[in-house]
């Protein structure tokens, strides 16, 4: 493992604590700097992502963000669903998840660089 690596991996785990596409730029990092096959990039993006989740989660039950009661609710049935893709994943054609994969990194970065993502609405 090279330093370039581990710093690379640091900087995207901040990143994705702070919800800034982290996981995103560690796959790119994984299959284009590193040269890793897809598949294998995307199981440790997987198993990256649990430390990651969990401690932005903690941090953001410290800091009042989150809604207890919705918490059980969304985080199991989220689980499960991640669990069932990673499965459907393994079966699909690499290439296929390459180019789904950079459609999805086109229209979230055209969404968010255009600001026609909905914006929360104040509860006044």
């Amino acid at each position: 493992m090279r330093a370039l690596d581990v710093l690379a991996g640091f900087v995207c785990g901040v990143l994705s604590g702070y919800g800034l596409g982290g996981g995103s730029l560690l796959l790119l990092w994984l299959t284009q700097a590193a040269d890793m096959e897809q598949a294998a990039a995307q199981g440790i993006n997987l198993l990256y992502f649990l430390p990651t989740s969990a401690a932005a989660v903690i941090a953001h039950l410290k800091n009042g963000l989150v809604e207890k009661k919705a918490l059980l609710w969304l985080a199991l049935p989220g689980m499960a669903a991640a669990a069932l893709a990673a499965l459907a994943a393994t079966k699909v054609d690499p290439s296929l998840l390459r180019r789904l994969f950079g459609i999805f990194c086109v229209v979230a970065g055209v969404k968010m660089w255009t600001g026609s993502e909905k914006k929360p609405r104040d509860k006044a």
